[in-house]
């Protein structure tokens, strides 16, 4: 793809996005001033900017607090994925003895372990970042796993015939294959670990964004609710903008093509 094509394509990614949130603001702010819906059911935007503007160091501080649940938890499960994939894609009896567990055990709402979490570790941010890591390990571990097992046959036979070690097999044919998968399922770990975040923090913690949105519901404090939820919109935009930019970095490292 030419430059010019990827500044457009680029510029096409950040304004469309961006304007179908004006427009989803402009509706908001339509309908509450018409419709004259009490601020109590639906405050309007220019209430929880000022919620949000008016208590910078609050939503700061546990936007900080739901971070670092993000960020260990998620590196903990995150490597513990990539581990554990290693040994089902390259360990035969390994494979056959865990892989129907962990189909089996990624359907089962995660939801359902934070109680034992609580019995077993009690509340607090370790247990919240455990929490974390658990929702982050499955996406990553299945992805990786399905990915290391994608290079074609022809490609190994090729470099047997070289006489090519196993470690040079996975590092210059494994895992490029591997690549789109790994990033797909990094996408979703992302993505569940501020979900997985805020539901530890209505559980199991007393900090953080998701602490913040269970008080504002505990008062009817709707803007205090939506103001919590922008910035975690915010912040989780920005950890997927971080693992796209990285999929990006890398793909064209290996050369291969980003989509």
């Amino acid at each position: 793809m030419a430059t010019s094509e990827r500044v457009r394509a680029a510029a096409a990614d950040v304004l469309y996005p961006a304007s179908a949130l004006c427009v989803g603001i402009a509706l908001w702010w339509t309908i509450v001033t018409f419709a004259d819906v009490p601020s109590f059911v639906l405050p309007s935007p220019r209430a929880v900017a000022a919620q949000l503007l008016g208590n910078p160091t609050l939503y700061a501080h546990n936007a900080w607090n739901t971070l670092e649940k993000v960020v260990y938890g998620g590196a903990v499960g995150v490597l513990a994925g990539f581990l554990l994939a290693a040994f089902v894609a390259y360990v035969p009896w390994f494979r056959r003895a865990i892989y129907p567990s962990l189909v089996t055990v990624r359907v089962l709402p995660k939801l359902a372990i934070a109680p034992l979490l609580l019995i077993y570790l009690g509340t607090g941010t370790t247990t919240a970042t455990v929490f974390v890591a658990l929702v982050t390990f499955f996406p990553l571990v299945l992805s990786t796993a399905a990915g290391l097992d994608r290079a074609p046959a022809e490609h190994h036979d090729l470099l047997r015939s070289v006489n090519a070690s196993t470690l040079e097999r996975i590092a210059y044919v494994d895992v490029p294959y591997a690549l789109p998968d790994v990033f797909a399922g990094l996408k979703q770990s992302v993505t569940l670990a501020v979900v997985g975040a805020v539901v530890a923090e209505w559980v199991v913690a007393d900090d953080g964004l998701g602490f913040i949105i269970l008080l504002g519901s505990e008062n009817v404090r709707p803007e205090v609710m939506l103001a919590a939820l922008v910035v975690l919109l915010l912040e989780g935009l920005a950890l997927y903008g971080v693992v796209v930019l990285a999929q990006r970095g890398v793909l064209r490292w290996v050369g291969l093509e980003f989509e």
